[in-house]
């Protein structure tokens, strides 16, 4: 089955999502905003659209803190066992972050005897999830989809310190976007480095609407680092960021 037709058979919470409706998630964020004074930040996320009303009720939202009761440090799982391939991809500019959309078949990542595969990665700068209130200065999301519509991200947070490397091959095309995607050629997964295997596991949501819940997000323990110069880059190009 190719990407596309996986994605379009795409089922999550019981609802058919069609084909547009997921690529306007994964592409188009203009929606909605994290700017309160705009009228559509997140306090009125849930009331923007009656798709997106676990925006504003539900239970197990993230971003959270990872001190939170809800997350369950996993030292004894091993590594996690990721299976990422080459394949062509487009970067995309959604306002909001930065994506690479993996065109072809990127590979996949095991969790529980489930196969996720692999559809794009994006960063936010600063970070989304917090470690006893403190946040990190850029976070890194790779989100996946089972063949049952099940969603799991993995995440990784940065310091500042020495460049990434996944993130310095793709700085050049990033610093040049504009507001239609742009196809980079082939891009390797295997090249962002989880490097721990202690991480944070728990049950949340999308950070962004529709907010679905029961998403399995997987963060790792350790700190990674990116340069100023990359971080700079990342929120030179987006008009809306997290605060």
């Amino acid at each position: 089955m190719t990407v596309h037709a996986f994605i379009l058979c795409f089922i999550l919470n019981k609802e058919i999502i069609s084909f547009f409706a997921l690529q306007r998630l994964i592409y188009d964020e203009t929606p909605f905003s994290y700017k309160e004074e705009t009228g559509k930040g997140p306090s009125e996320w849930g009331k923007i659209s009656p798709h997106w009303r676990v925006c504003g009720i539900g239970k197990l939202q993230s971003p959270i803190d990872l001190l939170n009761q809800r997350v369950q440090v996993l030292p004894a799982l091993g590594k996690l066992k990721r299976d990422y391939k080459p394949a062509l991809a487009v970067v995309k500019n959604r306002g909001h972050d930065i994506c690479v959309w993996w065109r072809g078949d990127a590979g996949k990542m095991h969790i529980n005897g489930t196969i996720y595969k692999l559809l794009q990665c994006h960063w936010h700068t600063p970070s989304e999830h917090t470690i006893n209130g403190s946040s990190y200065e850029m976070e890194l999301h790779l989100v996946h989809l089972s063949s049952d519509g099940k969603l799991a991200v993995t995440g990784i947070v940065y310091e500042y310190g020495r460049p990434d490397p996944f993130l310095s091959k793709l700085l050049h095309h990033i610093k040049s976007l504009g507001k239609e995607e742009k196809e980079v050629g082939i891009v390797n997964p295997g090249d962002i480095k989880f490097g721990s295997r202690k991480y944070y596991r728990y049950i949340g949501s999308l950070t962004v609407p529709p907010c679905t819940e029961g998403v399995i997000w997987t963060i790792g323990k350790k700190v990674r680092t990116v340069s100023r110069e990359q971080v700079r880059a990342l929120k030179e190009e987006v008009h809306d960021v997290r605060h």
